[in-house]
């Protein structure tokens, strides 16, 4: 069974950092693009940051640019989304998604990603 689990939300003060990983069982991850997704109370879901399958391609949303910061660790079959200087509108439920088996170097668009995780709350609060 595929499986998607993501991990390490919590309640952060603003200016703070987390770490999320997103760990894949049932499949490795090396052939699959993985994005990670957020949604918060009464909003649509919306793409934070995402990585290709080689791990050479990445693309963040306006809103995060040089504050997180996405890798894959194939070895350890996780990705991580780094996120720093956190700030009240970050809070939100976070999804990673998989988009593959591929061979291409690139980010999968919103539509592609097959395989969800149940997502880890993220709340920045003083």
């Amino acid at each position: 069974q595929l499986q998607l689990v993501e991990s390490g939300g919590g309640l952060v003060q603003p200016g703070g950092s987390l770490r999320l990983s997103c760990a894949a069982s049932g499949f490795t991850l090396d052939y699959y693009a993985i994005g990670w997704f957020r949604q918060a109370p009464g909003k649509e879901r919306e793409g934070v940051s995402c990585i290709s399958v080689g791990g050479a391609t990445t693309n963040y949303a306006d809103s995060v640019k040089g504050r997180f910061a996405i890798s894959r660790d194939n070895a350890k079959n996780t990705v991580y989304l780094q996120m720093n200087s956190l700030k009240p509108e970050d809070t939100a439920i976070y999804y990673c998604a998989a988009h593959g088996p591929t061979s291409q170097n690139r980010c999968a668009k919103g539509n592609e990603y097959r395989y969800w995780g149940q997502g880890t709350q993220v709340t920045v609060s003083s």
